[in-house]
């Protein structure tokens, strides 16, 4: 009789690890972050801001001439406002750049 318990509770906390483990996929550091799946969006601003998105590093290191600068794990990318990148796991969509910040939306793969 205890055996079809244990399964049902085993089976629950299952059930409830796969709904919080989409919303574990970004962690931020005083950045605006916000994830859906596999898919995160953020908006970082300043000079060396910071977050951990989909397990990887990015940093923002500035704006030059219209492009955003972004550090992706080991890797340098730059992008314009609407341009589309891959860096290490992700790939990068630019959707907003200004003179000191870039929404961007990453994904996997």
């Amino acid at each position: 009789m205890a055996f079809p318990l244990t399964r049902r509770a085993a089976g629950l906390t299952t059930a409830a690890a796969l709904l919080v483990l989409p919303l574990t996929g970004c962690s931020f550091s005083s950045q605006n972050v916000s994830c859906s799946g596999s898919q995160c969006t953020a908006t970082l601003t300043g000079s060396e801001a910071e977050a951990e998105i989909l397990g990887t590093s990015l940093a923002f290191g500035g704006v030059q001439d219209g492009r955003a600068s972004l550090s992706v794990g080991d890797a340098s990318v730059s992008c314009a406002q609407g341009e589309s990148v891959s860096a290490g796991p992700l790939s990068l969509t630019c959707t907003t750049v200004t003179d000191d910040s870039v929404e961007l939306t990453a994904r996997l793969g």
